[in-house]
């Protein structure tokens, strides 16, 4: 009996039916997806090697050195079998998985709830989970806590009540540096909460003290975390000339429907898609990765597909119908970065590839080949607008290539979505300005002339197709009322075309 069943033991009394375990990780324990709560001590690679015993054989050992991968079948004494996959990792160390492979595994039930499917993020700390699983109280256990002088986790109560506080002004963002006010953002203003400021931020902070030395040296850290409540944050820490500071970004628990985004005009096209590039396109804070989660959950819920994700972090919850398969991976920690996971996914049999962020040239190449390929890539690129999304996208690559990319965009791209959020003109929260480019014969032969500026005129002439310039979005919204003039002007890319749509 290897011990590692001690742990599969405890994974069927939880209902659950995966085990992701590591070397230097903390073993994680899942529910047909979703999380459960569990705790134990990160396995240092000596303690993983003990707990597996002989199912490391040296036959297996040796594979895993030449292939990177071994899968095969275990059959648990008591439990049943699981499919177990073991991978190197590419800075040191190895991974395993083990999924119950038993038809029979109890799925949840109306008398046994669950929360809808998270997204998995097998190593990041959560925020005050409730009381931690007792680990096994045989004395042969192999699992040991780990060192002290490594590990730096509050409980993250102090956090959790800023980010509730701010969660019920119905802040996008929270905003922490030490010996200041919390700051959150509400509907793109900052408001002070009335909680006393931290002199030391970083005694709440869930980060590894590996993570905190990090950003004493001037890196930053992200994290994706999920709530007690059931929320999801993103949380990104750095270093400031007066200390520690950290953004914390309120995600919503599942992705939003398209018809709750309140767009201008009708995205339901983009679900039905079957190949190509779709960018959306804004500042930081926009909206692009909500517009992005709403589209893939339309996909999923149309449609009977593979979908990978590619972020950094995983950020919002999508649900996945029987008949879809989703595959979530993080960067930095499924990934080494953007552009590989693009490359791999081409391996992958995906129908929808999600990309967090287009980043440089090679992740760049690597979306056009996927959507040239047959593949449905989206993904999202900060830009103002959508002229600048296109040159953008040229100007990462060297000169004596523009004229390839060009030719490679009026093939592959289907639309750019551009947008910013504004304050509703009554009431509380904001609303979506955008302008929308879809790409016909026309707007190909723009691309590929190189010929950008445009591109404006194509959308105005192409409003019967569903494209619309920023400049008649704001106008129609101030003509609706919607939105206040003062902001739309504020917004416009140019002040004279908006007020060419307005009543003198």
């Amino acid at each position: 009996m290897a011990r590692i069943d001690s742990i599969l033991a405890m994974l069927q009394s939880q209902g659950a039916n995966e085990l992701r375990v590591g070397a230097d990780r903390e073993p994680k324990i899942f529910a047909f997806g979703t999380p459960k709560r569990f705790s134990m001590p990160a396995t240092s690679e000596e303690t993983l090697r003990a707990l597996l015993g002989e199912l490391l054989s040296p036959e297996r050992e040796q594979a895993l050195s030449a292939k990177g991968r071994v899968d095969f079948s275990y059959d648990a004494p008591g439990l049943g079998s699981f499919q177990v996959g073991m991978a190197t990792r590419s800075g040191g160390g190895f991974d395993v998985t083990f999924l119950k492979s038993s038809r029979a595994q109890r799925e949840p039930t109306r008398e046994s709830p669950t929360r809808q499917a998270q997204p998995t993020v097998a190593n990041a700390p959560v925020l005050h989970l409730v009381e931690a699983a007792a680990p096994p109280s045989s004395p042969s256990s192999p699992v040991t806590p780990a060192p002290a002088e490594d590990t730096f986790r509050p409980d993250g109560a102090e956090l959790e009540a800023m980010i509730a506080h701010a969660a019920a002004l119905r802040a996008s963002d929270l905003h922490l540096a030490a010996g200041e006010t919390p700051r959150a953002r509400v509907d793109g203003a900052l408001v002070p909460l009335e909680i006393a400021a931290d002199s030391d931020l970083a005694a709440i902070l869930p980060l590894t003290r590996a993570e905190l030395d990090r950003v004493v040296r001037g890196e930053s850290v992200d994290r994706g975390l999920e709530m007690e409540s059931g929320g999801r944050v993103r949380l990104h820490v750095f270093r400031t000339s007066r200390g520690i500071a950290a953004a914390v970004r309120l995600l919503p628990q599942v992705a939003p429907t398209i018809a709750s985004l309140h767009m201008p005009v009708s995205l339901d096209a983009f679900a039905d898609m079957r190949q190509g590039l779709v960018l959306v396109c804004g500042a930081t804070g926009s909206g692009k990765s909500t517009t992005l989660a709403a589209i893939c959950q339309e996909i999923l819920r149309r449609r009977s597909i593979v979908l990978t994700t590619l972020e950094d972090p995983i950020e919002y919850g999508l649900t996945a119908t029987s008949s879809s398969l989703m595959r979530r991976r993080e960067i930095g920690r499924d990934v080494p970065d953007f552009a590989s996971g693009i490359r791999d996914a081409l391996r992958e049999d995906p129908d929808v590839v999600l990309i967090g962020e287009l980043r440089d040239a090679e992740s760049i190449a690597n979306a056009m080949t996927a959507a040239e390929t047959g593949h449905l890539v989206l993904a999202s690129l900060h830009s103002a607008g959508v002229a600048s999304a296109v040159e953008r996208i040229v100007d990462a690559f060297p000169a004596d290539r523009h004229d390839q990319v060009r030719g490679q965009l009026s093939d592959c791209l289907r639309a750019v979505l551009a947008q910013r959020l504004l304050p509703r003109a009554r009431g509380s929260g904001r609303l979506p300005a955008i302008e929308l480019l879809r790409v016909n014969h026309a707007v190909a032969a723009l691309l590929r002339e190189g010929k950008t500026a445009h591109l404006a005129t194509a959308m105005q002439s192409g409003k019967s197709e569903g494209m619309v310039t920023l400049e008649r979005c704001l106008a129609d919204r101030v003509l609706a009322k919607e939105i206040r003039l003062e902001d739309a002007r504020a917004a416009a890319n140019d002040v004279d075309s908006l007020m060419t749509y307005l009543p003198k």
